[in-house]
């Protein structure tokens, strides 16, 4: 039989679990509230910039600073997963983050001459409609009231939306190349005090080729996700 000062202990420890799991909760339903309004305040502004002016030309740079905002907030999530208050993959969510994070800071920013091309459109849209659903999908699932119309979205969207996002994402790099090699920049030529050559119009190429193994594997990832949550296996993800 436990002896009171062992059973006063165990208490004292759920106690503590109990807290921890609701500051948790907590934290990660204030998140997912905040990106999910920040994406929709971004879906607004390009809808009304569309109407107002008719045209996509000068759209990037309307959006661009709510942009930059909130997917470069979504290095939380990286984070979230390396202390394992959310139980997903540091790989992918580390892959899928950072490929953004780089197409906003490191492509679509660095080139103006590219903000207007329509592929930097498609991948927009496709961001926006995405993260909207996903986070809402998350907020509805950490209260315990998931609409189920959510739900379906959440893991029905993607079928079409990832192939979509993945081209406009690639047609903008792409177009971004011939610039990249008039310009030298981000790259480092020898002879230089550091004695190391890199060549950000090469390293561009190697991005665009490493869609061809990691896009299958997201995909295939995604897949396997949406054959467990819509046939009634218990969800176990909070983010991703």
């Amino acid at each position: 039989m436990a002896s009171g000062e062992e059973d006063g202990t165990l208490e004292e420890t759920n106690n503590k679990k109990r807290a921890k799991g609701a500051i948790v909760t907590a934290w990660l339903t204030f998140y997912n509230i905040a990106m999910t309004a920040g994406w929709l305040v971004l879906a607004i502004s390009m809808a009304r910039y569309y109407l107002q002016k008719g045209s996509h030309k000068g759209l990037y740079k309307h959006i661009a600073r709510t942009l930059k905002c909130f997917q470069t907030f979504a290095l939380l999530e990286v984070g979230h997963c390396a202390i394992g208050i959310v139980r997903t993959s540091v790989i992918v969510t580390g892959v899928q983050v950072c490929s953004r994070i780089f197409m906003v800071w490191f492509i679509t920013n660095s080139i103006r001459q590219i903000q207007n091309e329509e592929s930097v459109i498609l991948f927009l849209v496709v961001w926006t409609a995405t993260e909207i659903t996903r986070y809402s999908f998350y907020t509805f699932n950490l209260i315990h009231h998931l609409p189920y119309f959510i739900k379906w979205a959440r893991y029905n969207m993607f079928i079409i939306m990832y192939p979509l996002g993945v081209v406009g994402e690639l047609l903008t790099i792409n177009a971004a190349l011939p610039y990249v090699r008039r310009s030298g920049m981000f790259s480092l030529r020898l002879p230089n005090k550091y004695n190391v050559s890199f060549d950000y119009y090469y390293f561009l190429i190697i991005v665009m080729l490493s869609y061809i193994p990691l896009f299958p594997q997201l995909y295939f990832h995604m897949l396997r996700q949406r054959r467990r949550v819509l046939h009634g296996e218990v969800i176990v993800e909070k983010d991703e």
